[in-house]
């Protein structure tokens, strides 16, 4: 594949997520927050499941400090399955950094009311974004817990295609806590799976040169 078809490849994702998002904000975030509290609210599964992202930041800031570590002491320096190791490590910790930014900017309320009485959906009947408004009550767009899980998935899914299967179980067993627990908004998921995977990509991409 040409540097031209690559680059033509990557702007017609990105549109298409662009895309996805604007459908789903449009048409799909409300119903689905009401017809998730109705049916599934206070299910402990689902609850669950949004812990799985638990372990993903610290483990790769650990990861990172480690690796630097051997490299500066030891003089260990990385092949195949550490740069793999980096790379998962370098796409988290981008996309943490990123989703707390975008988090800002947006200011989107979330679909429940959890923190100090926030405005929601479900309790007020608030839907709508406010741009730089501050506070964890306008901090719904786009979901951590997508961008962690996909940052974490997609340098898998690159790098080491027989673990494609666990990749996508991780993702899609994070989304479904995320919808049964009513934690965040369809158009929330769709936009930090595409940051995730956009940070993984980007990382990947930028350590392909190495040994």
């Amino acid at each position: 594949m040409t540097p031209a078809e690559i680059s033509r490849r990557s702007w017609l994702t990105l549109a298409a997520w662009i895309g996805l998002t604007a459908l789903a904000i449009a048409f799909v975030d409300r119903a689905a927050s009401t017809w998730s509290h109705q049916h599934l609210h206070g299910v402990a599964t689902f609850r669950w499941l949004t812990h799985l992202v638990d372990p993903i930041l610290p483990g790769a800031l650990l990861g990172l400090a480690g690796s630097a570590l051997a490299a500066a002491l030891g003089g260990w320096r990385p092949k195949e399955h550490g740069i793999t190791f980096i790379a998962v490590c370098l796409s988290v910790v981008v996309g943490a950094a990123m989703k707390e930014r975008l988090k800002s900017a947006f200011g989107r309320t979330w679909p429940e009311t959890w923190t100090d009485g926030n405005p929601s959906w479900i309790g007020n009947g608030v839907f709508g974004f406010h741009p730089f408004h501050g506070g964890e009550g306008w901090y719904s767009f786009p979901s951590g817990h997508m961008t962690l899980a996909s940052s974490l998935a997609a340098v898998l899914w690159l790098r080491i295609p027989k673990l494609r299967p666990w990749c996508v179980l991780l993702v899609a067993a994070v989304a479904v806590g995320l919808f049964g627990a009513d934690f965040h908004w369809v158009g929330d998921m769709v936009a930090g799976t595409f940051l995730g995977t956009l940070c993984a990509t980007g990382v990947v991409a930028l350590l392909s040169g190495l040994p």
